[in-house]
């Protein structure tokens, strides 16, 4: 079953030909800080050539620490993000995972924890896996 999802006003929706996300991590940079508005960003790592969106995307492209672009995408209607996109990693796109459908998100099972070097000192979880910055 495909994982899909949408923004807050249904405007943006994707779809995932995949069974489940290849990694579900707390994203704790402060780009993602800023663009979720709390302590971390739940994202969810899947192939972008099996990822279909539809709907009026804007894009926002800031320079990530390889050097390269990551485009962070947003439904251009309600600005709710969608996913961010690094050059870095062409093959992947990070879906943020409030954006699934209840059923799906419910049964995500986060375990990563990326850019802890901006983790917040009073956020309290942790997970099995950790990163410094970006895994290899």
């Amino acid at each position: 079953m495909p994982l899909t999802g949408h923004c807050l006003c249904k405007a943006v929706t994707y779809s995932v030909d995949v069974d489940e996300p290849a990694v579900t991590a707390y994203d704790h940079c402060d780009d993602c800080q800023r663009q979720s508005g709390s302590t971390y960003s739940l994202v969810a790592v899947v192939p972008k050539d099996k990822l279909t969106i539809k709907g009026p995307i804007k894009s926002y492209a800031g320079t990530g620490s390889s050097g390269k672009k990551v485009h962070r995408l947003f439904c251009s209607e309600c600005g709710s993000p969608i996913a961010h996109d690094p050059e870095a990693a062409p093959e992947i796109i990070a879906l943020k995972a409030g954006t699934f459908e209840r059923e799906i998100k419910k049964n995500l099972k986060p375990d990563t924890e990326i850019w802890t070097a901006s983790k917040l000192p009073f956020c309290q979880e942790n997970l099995p896996h950790a990163f410094k910055h970006m895994p290899e």
